[in-house]
């Protein structure tokens, strides 16, 4: 099982290309959207981090929610309710913006699946692979096997990254790829504007070549949070 696994880590990560052109493949998913499929040229991101522009500096209240079944009438069918957490994005040892990906991560998480999360860690070796514990002694890891970028004046950023998770536990691991694809845009009053769109696809044991298993669309807003004063030291 071990091999197998391997294997069909290897085969996706080989399958990918090395470079595209700036943008290229950002725009093109965008305008493609929900008509994706795999493989996508991304560029592989080896060791390097996701790197953000100056204005994500800081911590961030962000509320989301779901597009899906969004309709123009008022009688259109009953949204999930938002969410809201937290997150954070600092600077690295060269001064470049980056997420707290582990606190990010653990807060979605949290906001998404309650208590049946327990956490997520960072590979310190790696800042694309990330472990996440649940509840029920299952381990999720999450690697992302590729990145594109681009940044459009005025002040908008757009990333899509593909990743590939195991989720281990008592049965078999079962492996699947997640591409998310996220637009940003500062607005005046100093708040960030997103989209994201998300598409999860089988396993590359069931061939390179997929279509989705499932499609979702969402709308974020992120307030920056001030800190608040405290007691003299």
């Amino acid at each position: 099982m071990a091999a197998t696994l391997l294997g069909t880590i290897l085969a996706i990560l080989l399958a990918l290309p090395v470079a595209a052109a700036p943008g290229t493949v950002v725009q093109e998913r965008l305008s493609s959207w929900p008509q994706w499929r795999l493989p996508v040229p991304l560029p592989r991101p080896g060791r390097g981090d996701l790197i953000y522009p100056h204005w994500f500096a800081g911590a961030w209240e962000v509320t989301s929610h779901s597009l899906e079944g969004d309709t123009a009438t008022p009688a259109g069918p009953a949204q999930e309710p938002p969410l809201h957490y937290r997150v954070d994005f600092i600077a690295d040892r060269r001064g470049r913006i980056v997420g707290a990906r582990a606190a990010n991560a653990a807060a979605i998480g949290r906001a998404v699946l309650g208590h049946r999360l327990v956490s997520v860690e960072d590979d310190p070796a790696n800042p694309n692979r990330q472990l996440a514990r649940l509840r029920d002694g299952s381990l999720l890891e999450t690697r992302v096997i590729g990145r594109q970028v681009l940044t459009l004046p005025p002040d908008q950023f757009l990333a899509d990254e593909l990743s590939l998770q195991v989720l281990h536990g008592e049965a078999a691991p079962r492996v699947s790829r997640v591409e998310v694809l996220s637009h940003y845009q500062l607005e005046a009053d100093g708040t960030i504007r997103g989209e994201q769109w998300l598409a999860t696809y089988p396993s590359p044991t069931e061939g390179l070549m997929a279509s989705p298993r499932s499609l979702a669309q969402y709308e974020l807003r992120l307030v920056p949070l001030r800190p608040q004063s405290g007691p003299a030291s």
